[in-house]
C-alpha cells in the first residue's frame, strides 16, 4: 500500500505518492530536503493497482519512497535514471505523457 493524494489546478491532474512509513518525516542530505510533513503527501492508502491507475492518468506525478517509485517504473511514466535519492529515500517526478 502506498498513500496517494489527487491535486486538481488548472484542469490539470497532479498525484502524490508516498510509502506510507515515510510520511511526516523529514529528509536532508547537503542542500537537498524532502519534506513530507506536510498535506501534500497526506492521501488515502491504495493497493498497487489503484495508485497505478492514478499515476498512468495523471498529468504530473510525484513519487517518494522505494514502493512508489518502482511503482512509477512499472507504469511506465519514471525511468529509473530520472531517480534521485536524498538520505538513502528515492524520489522522482514526471510529466506523463498521453498519447
Amino acid at each position: 500500500m502506498v498513500l496517494v493524494k489527487v491535486h486538481k489546478k488548472d484542469g490539470r491532474i497532479v498525484a502524490a505518492v508516498c510509502d506510507a512509513d515515510l510520511l511526516g518525516q523529514k529528509f536532508e542530505e547537503g542542500a537537498s530536503q524532502l519534506d513530507l510533513t506536510g498535506d501534500f503527501y497526506k492521501g488515502e492508502e491504495k493497493d498497487d493497482s489503484e495508485a497505478g491507475d492514478i499515476i498512468r492518468n495523471a498529468d504530473h506525478v510525484n513519487l517518494v519512497g522505494a514502493k512508489s517509485v518502482k511503482l512509477g517504473i512499472q507504469e511506465g511514466v519514471i525511468e529509473e535514471s530520472v531517480v534521485r535519492t536524498v538520505a538513502g529515500v528515492p524520489h522522482a517526478q514526471a510529466i506523463v505523457v498521453h498519447d
